[in-house]
């Protein structure tokens, strides 16, 4: 079991940091519904955040979701995510039918000061769907940033910064073959 007491709670004033942000949904219920409620996630986390923020991986689960982020900008990062997480949560609930809170409580963020945990919090995110039995394999699963590390296209990860980290592509995909559980101490004590 985690302990959430080493966790920061809003809001961040030091620029420059790397932090691991997720949330989960209200009595660990779905934060999303169908595959468009992904995407407009997704388009409305770029809009309010990406212009404070780096994110170098994340992951879309269906009952909560995790980034690895650097934030650049924290006053724009702090009103960006409170106005992201109310524009969401209020999307869903018109598009539903629903009343109330979507999320669990108040996001959180795990700062990253390791070299060790930043190689771990990466490989831990991508590992997502694959331990939860959603998908069978890494870069088939729609609503992770793994893909994105193994196409040519043109995206907002920090692709470069992580690549070159774990010493190129190679490195990157052999980093992934250790199969991180959601039992890991070093995860529990760091994260």
């Amino acid at each position: 079991m985690f302990d959430y007491s080493n966790f920061i709670i809003m809001p961040i004033n030091q620029d420059g940091g790397y932090y691991h942000l997720f949330h989960r949904g209200n009595n660990k219920g779905k934060i999303f519904f169908d595959t468009n409620d992904y995407f407009y996630f997704l388009k409305q986390f770029n809009n309010y955040l990406a212009p404070h923020i780096d994110v170098f991986s994340f992951c879309l689960m269906p009952n909560h979701f995790h980034f690895f982020i650097r934030i650049n900008n924290s006053l724009g990062f702090n009103q960006g995510i409170k106005n992201f997480l109310i524009s969401y949560t209020k999307t869903i609930n018109k598009k539903y039918g629903r009343v109330g809170a979507l999320f669990q409580g108040t996001y959180k963020l795990k700062e990253v000061k390791t070299n060790d945990y930043y190689t771990r919090i990466i490989t831990y995110i991508h590992q997502n769907p694959l331990i939860a039995g959603l998908t069978k394999s890494m870069e088939d699963y729609r609503f992770s940033s793994y893909k994105g590390y193994l196409s040519n296209k043109s995206t907002h990860l920090k692709k470069e910064d992580v690549l070159e980290w774990f010493g190129g592509i190679d490195g990157f995909i052999e980093a992934h073959k250790i199969i991180i559980d959601s039992t890991d101490k070093f995860l529990e004590q760091n994260g």
